[in-house]
């Protein structure tokens, strides 16, 4: 099973929605709530840098994951002929 291209195309897959996923929620938990009062410290354009990660940040890094897992994906269904 191990040598299957299908069974190692989605366990490539599946690996790269784990590590984005873990990156969405570490921004979105972890910049937004969690991390906030050192975040607090820092200031970008007035306003307090946790501030900034709940309302703006958390928004511009999801859409760069959009565009990550695009490219990762690409270069999966390269590497394994388009896929299954």
């Amino acid at each position: 099973m191990a040598s299957d291209p299908r069974a190692r195309y989605w366990r490539a897959n599946l690996r790269i929605l784990a590590v984005l996923l873990a990156v969405w929620a570490l921004v979105s938990f972890g910049c937004g709530v969690a991390f906030v009062e050192p975040l607090n410290r820092v200031r970008i354009g007035g306003f307090k840098l946790g501030f900034w990660f709940a309302q703006q940040g958390s928004i511009y890094v999801f859409v760069a994951l959009i565009f990550v897992y695009a490219a990762l994906m690409n270069r999966l269904e390269r590497r394994f002929g388009g896929g299954s």
